[in-house]
């Protein structure tokens, strides 16, 4: 189960992100995981939960914002939108498409919560 070693990485990204911007903790994890990614939502969210019980991430949320496939033909030049993994064109249905979004697993933003010292 690849989304182990995904949130591994996840959580190390966010525990540089935070400390680089001395906060004491995150309380949101939001990214965008493209329908071709690769990774399934709900090991993703298992995997997070598990992970995330020690360090700076225990008290976060995960927000994930799924993002449809979006490709566009070479043939007839239109984009097509799928909510399923699918590369036909959805308008004069060729093959001869490529991936505009889709594919990736982003790191969109964070909940910090920052020291602030007086």
């Amino acid at each position: 189960m690849h989304e182990y070693s995904i949130v591994t990485a996840l959580i190390e990204q966010c525990e540089q992100l935070a400390a680089n911007n001395n906060a004491t903790a995150i309380t949101r994890v939001e990214i965008k995981l493209g329908i071709l990614s690769g990774v399934e939502p709900s090991l993703l969210a298992t995997a997070f939960d598990t992970f995330k019980l020690e360090g700076i991430c225990r008290d976060a949320d995960l927000v994930m914002q799924l993002q449809d496939l979006v490709i566009a033909c070479n043939d007839c030049g239109k984009q097509t939108e799928h909510k399923q993994r699918n590369v036909l064109c959805g308008h004069c249905m060729s093959s001869n498409t490529h991936v505009l979004d889709g594919e990736d697993m982003i790191l969109m933003q964070l909940g910090l919560e920052q020291l602030w010292l007086m």
